[in-house]
């Protein structure tokens, strides 16, 4: 057995067995924790450049490449979901978007690029300085499988990440949440020549699920993120996006 410099520090069964009891638990774990190898700091390294077009997806069969084109956004999203509040490390989303053959809209996802993003107050919700080895906590969002960039509607999940989670513990891990962003004001074109156009868009009334797949903190990490929370969240998305032409993309 380990020696802190408060006396004997307690065994892993001892650990585990503390994390049942609620909330408490949490601080309790504060000054115990060692960092496990699924867990890895929060990167500051941005999602690709704006300009990079090598997540382009494929065309569906049949539409004209002059007339669809891939776009690229990215965003550092300020995200409030109930008791979370952070700016998240800058995302990029790439997607293709055009008129099918019968003349409908078509859009086709490409990929979405992100890094964690550390949680003030850490796993505990301390506030900072009161435990010098303060778990940490880190959220990262991931595509959520739903995109409809003609109308604003996409769909996001949101991993929790800590030396004291496993590695599945996410936020709508069941049914991903749901984003439909309204425009805050008009398009504004920054550039020309390559195009850059600079938008702001909002969503005030999504609905946050409770984290799952996250072992026996289930319950006490919840009840410190304040989820499932129904209102009083929101998504203010400030954003730049670029496009080229599908027939003056190189060619691979």
């Amino acid at each position: 057995m380990s020696n802190t410099a408060d006396g004997p520090r307690p065994s892993l069964a001892r650990r585990v067995a503390v994390t049942l009891a609620g909330t408490a638990a949490l601080a309790g774990l504060a000054g115990v924790y060692t960092p496990g190898p699924a867990y890895a700091e929060p990167s500051a390294a941005a999602a690709p450049s704006a300009a990079d077009f090598s997540d382009c997806p494929a065309l569906p069969t049949g539409v004209d490449p002059a007339r669809w084109r891939c776009e690229v956004h990215t965003a550092a999203p300020k995200l409030t979901m109930g008791k979370i509040s952070v700016t998240l490390a800058p995302i990029t989303m790439t997607h293709a978007e055009g008129p099918m053959p019968d003349g409908t809209d078509g859009q086709v996802w490409g990929a979405m690029h992100g890094a964690a993003t550390a949680v003030p107050g850490g796993l505990t919700g301390s506030a900072a300085g009161e435990h010098s080895r303060q778990p940490r906590l880190a959220i990262k969002p991931e595509y959520g499988g739903r995109s409809d960039f003609y109308t604003g509607q996409f769909s996001l999940r949101f991993r929790l990440l800590s030396p004291l989670l496993p590695q599945g513990c996410i936020i709508g891990a069941s049914a991903p949440v749901d984003f439909q962003l309204k425009r805050s004001g008009p398009s504004e074109w920054v550039s020309q020549d390559p195009p850059v156009i600079k938008f702001s868009a909002y969503d005030d009334a999504f609905v946050a699920p409770a984290a799952e797949d996250c072992g026996p903190l289930t319950v006490p990490l919840n009840r410190r993120l304040g989820l499932p929370a129904s209102s009083q969240n929101l998504m203010a998305y400030d954003a730049t996006y670029t496009f080229r032409m599908y027939d003056q993309l190189p060619t691979p």
